[in-house]
């Protein structure tokens, strides 16, 4: 059965579902959310994308990042699929939204409402395998670095939403979480 996603307006006010994949291909504007989990010493954890991923596979992106399904509440569906893709849960708070649009590969666009969450957690990864090829925890002036350094390792809306996270939360640029 068809993923359905959560159309919105500039406002991220519902104004309909989309089937994903034609959403994707018509680049309308979506709900999505992208999720930063830090260590207690201020590390981040960056997921590596599955290389088989319908876009950006392969490439290294925030924790987590996803859609919520339609009726899904917001709050429901970051815990939701933080445990589907990286295997642990735990508190998150949201920090900011964003709008960006950007053309990916496989012909497919991106044009989302993102918000921006943010948790700490030092306990095991457990990583699915149909969602992550690997993880890493890094400090963050080393990833603001390398994203700097070498965007097309990066999917466009980490890069993106981790460079608002520093402007919003300057101390994580020290790395630290506090």
């Amino acid at each position: 059965m068809p993923e359905m996603i959560i159309l919105v307006d500039e406002n991220d006010n519902q104004i309909g579902t989309g089937e994903k994949m034609a959403v994707h291909r018509a680049g309308d504007l979506h709900r999505c959310f992208s999720i930063f989990v830090f260590s207690s010493s201020g590390q981040v954890l960056l997921q590596k994308r599955a290389a088989r991923k319908y876009h950006s596979g392969g490439l290294w992106t925030n924790t987590c990042c996803s859609h919520p399904r339609d009726g899904e509440e917001l709050s429901q569906a970051i815990h939701r699929r933080l445990v589907e893709e990286m295997g642990f849960d735990c508190d998150l708070k949201e920090v900011f939204s964003f709008i960006y649009r950007a053309e990916l590969d496989h012909g497919l666009i991106e044009h989302e409402f993102d918000h921006v969450f943010v948790g700490i957690y030092d306990g095991p990864i457990r990583p699915n395998p149909e969602e992550a090829d690997g993880y890493e925890w890094r400090s963050v002036p080393v990833v603001a670095q390398d994203m700097r350094k070498n965007p097309h390792q990066y999917t466009v809306w980490s890069i993106i939403a981790f460079e608002k996270l520093l402007e919003k939360a300057p101390h994580l640029r020290k790395g630290t979480s506090q």
